[in-house]
């Protein structure tokens, strides 16, 4: 039989290799609102739908990061809110050994995408739980908001050094 054993210069090589590792997936915050309540349960109409989704990065260390998907559905009824839901999902996310300007678009795209699922599911169980039908969000382009926000940051950077504006995503139901 033959052993193989690992040289320490093999063993280097892996510490190396670029690395992507979700550390934990929570729910930072959630808030349910009913302002108008009881008098607009009674009303039978249909009520119409908004929803908000938006996208936060912040640094926690060198290659560890905090991705939090803030989300607000609001529910009207004849113009009066019948519910409103804001929620935050979050994430804590590693990397290592990835280039910086792989990094960006890995926060913008691919962590909203792992934490998408919990939101959604989190946001139609607490409207269940109030009494209403579940509202099941539509998927999102996370692709297509992060190529949004690079454009409006290029335009806001050409008009003078402007502050881009701060894009949320509005999904219609």
């Amino acid at each position: 039989m033959t052993e193989q054993t690992t040289s320490a210069p093999d063993a280097a090589d892996n510490s190396k290799e670029p690395g992507f590792r979700i550390q934990r997936i929570y729910l930072k915050d959630l808030s349910l609102e009913q302002p108008h309540a009881p008098q607009i349960l009674l009303v039978s109409a249909e009520p119409q739908v908004e929803v908000e989704v938006d996208v936060a990065v912040t640094r926690l260390g060198d290659e560890i990061f905090e991705v939090a998907l803030i989300a607000t559905v609001t529910a009207k009824v004849d113009g009066k809110v019948l519910f409103l839901v804001e929620a935050k999902q979050a994430g804590i996310f590693e990397f290592s050994n990835i280039p910086a300007e792989q990094i960006d678009p890995m926060l913008g795209i691919a962590c909203p995408t792992i934490l998408y699922p919990y939101l959604r599911s989190n946001i139609a169980d607490t409207i269940s739980r109030a009494g209403f039908q579940p509202i099941h969000l539509n998927e999102i382009n996370f692709h297509g908001m992060y190529e949004h926000r690079l454009m409006q940051a290029a335009q806001a950077a050409a008009t003078e050094g402007g502050a881009a504006d701060e894009s949320k995503i509005i999904l219609p139901h």
